[in-house]
C-alpha cells in the first residue's frame, strides 16, 4: 500500500475510533510502530486534532473537532453545496455561524478557477429570498445542543416589554421569515410553548437539578401534534381569498390548518391556543380583506377591539 493511500485510510480509521494505541494501528495496517508514529505525526501536521495520553491506559484520541475524510464532489455537486450554504447569508444569526463561513471559504478556494468563475457569475442570478432581520439570536447553539442532549436551560426571556426567567427544555430550533424560533417545554407553564430566539436575553444550563422531560420522541417533525394537545384551545375557522391563501402559504406555523380549493381560495381550520388569541388577532388584521374570521367569537371580538383602537388614532 502506498503511503498516500495509507494516510487516507488511516484518517478514515481514526475518525471512526474514539481511542486507539499506536500498536493497535500498526498491527491493523501491517507496519512498524515507528512508521505508524511518523504517519500520525504527519496527520497531526495536516490538521487532524490528535491528543495523546501516557500511562497504562493511555493512547491517542481524536478531539471533538474531528476531520472528515476527503470527499470527491462533482462540479455540479460542489456548486450546489456552495449555494446551499450561501443561501444562509440573509440570517443575522446561525447556530454554526463561523463554521458555515469557514466551509463556504473552503469550498470556494479549493475549486478550480473556471468553477469559481461560474459561481461568481451565478451569485447575482440565484437567491433564496429571506427577510433580512436586525434582531440577533446569539444562543442558537446552546438551544440546539440542549434539544439534542435532552437538557434543561435557564433563560431570561423578554416579551411585550417584560423580562422573566424561565426553565425550558428545547425540542429544536427553526427559522421562518428571517426569524428563529424554539419550541420547548416550559416548566413554568407546564406545557409546550414557542419562544422567539431573538427575545432570549440569556441562556445557560440549569444547575438546580430540574429533572428533564423524556422528549426523545418529540421533534420538529411532529411538534404540531404535541402543540395541538393543549388543554385550553378553541376552534379556528377563517375564509381566505386567493391572495390570502398565498400569504398564508408562507407562514410556517399555520401547518395543517391551511386548506386550498381548486379555484385558489381556501380556509383555515383547526385548534389554536386560547392564550394566543391576541397574536392571531394581529395576524388576521395583517391579512386585511384577504381573510374573514368566522370562529371563534372571542377572536372576532379581539379583532374588532384592535380595529377600534387603530381607528381611534385617526379620529379628528
Amino acid at each position: 500500500m502506498s503511503k498516500s493511500k495509507r494516510l487516507l485510510e488511516l484518517m478514515m480509521t481514526i475518525n471512526r475510533k474514539r481511542k486507539f494505541t499506536v500498536k493497535e494501528l500498526a498491527q491493523e495496517f501491517g507496519v512498524s510502530t515507528r512508521t505508524m508514529l511518523r504517519d500520525l505525526q504527519e496527520l497531526s501536521e495536516l490538521g487532524v486534532p490528535l491528543y495523546s495520553e501516557v500511562g497504562p491506559h493511555g493512547g491517542y484520541q481524536v478531539l471533538k473537532e474531528r476531520i472528515l475524510p476527503p470527499i470527491a464532489f462533482s462540479e455540479e455537486e460542489a456548486v450546489a453545496m456552495f449555494f446551499a450554504v450561501h443561501a444562509l447569508r440573509h440570517y443575522s444569526s446561525l447556530p454554526f455561524e463561523s463554521e458555515s463561513a469557514s466551509a463556504l471559504n473552503k469550498f470556494y478556494l479549493h475549486m478550480s478557477g473556471d468553477v469559481r468563475d461560474r459561481i461568481d457569475q451565478m451569485k447575482n442570478r440565484v437567491d433564496f429570498v429571506t427577510p433580512t432581520r436586525q434582531q440577533e439570536s446569539p444562543f442558537l447553539s446552546i438551544l440546539l445542543e440542549a434539544a439534542v442532549d435532552q437538557k434543561v436551560l435557564l433563560i431570561t426571556y423578554g416579551s411585550d416589554g417584560d423580562e422573566a426567567c424561565r426553565k425550558i427544555q428545547p425540542i429544536g430550533i427553526y427559522a421562518s421569515n428571517g426569524l428563529w424560533f424554539c419550541p420547548a417545554y416550559c416548566f413554568l407553564r407546564k406545557d409546550f410553548r414557542i419562544f422567539r430566539c431573538d427575545r432570549i436575553q440569556s441562556a445557560k444550563y440549569d444547575t438546580e437539578g430540574t429533572e428533564p422531560m423524556d422528549l426523545r420522541d418529540v421533534h420538529l417533525g411532529n411538534k404540531e401534534t404535541v402543540f395541538q394537545t393543549e388543554k385550553e384551545s378553541v376552534g379556528l375557522y377563517a375564509e381566505l381569498s386567493q391572495k390570502g391563501v398565498q400569504m398564508c402559504e408562507a407562514v410556517l406555523w399555520l401547518g395543517s390548518h391551511l386548506h386550498i380549493r381548486e379555484d385558489g381560495t381556501g380556509w383555515l381550520v383547526g385548534p389554536i391556543p386560547q392564550n394566543d388569541i391576541p397574536f392571531y388577532a394581529r395576524f388576521f388584521i395583517g391579512l386585511g380583506n384577504e381573510a374573514t374570521v368566522k370562529q371563534p367569537p372571542e377572536l372576532i371580538d379581539t379583532i374588532k377591539r384592535l380595529f377600534a383602537e387603530i381607528l381611534s388614532k385617526y379620529d379628528s
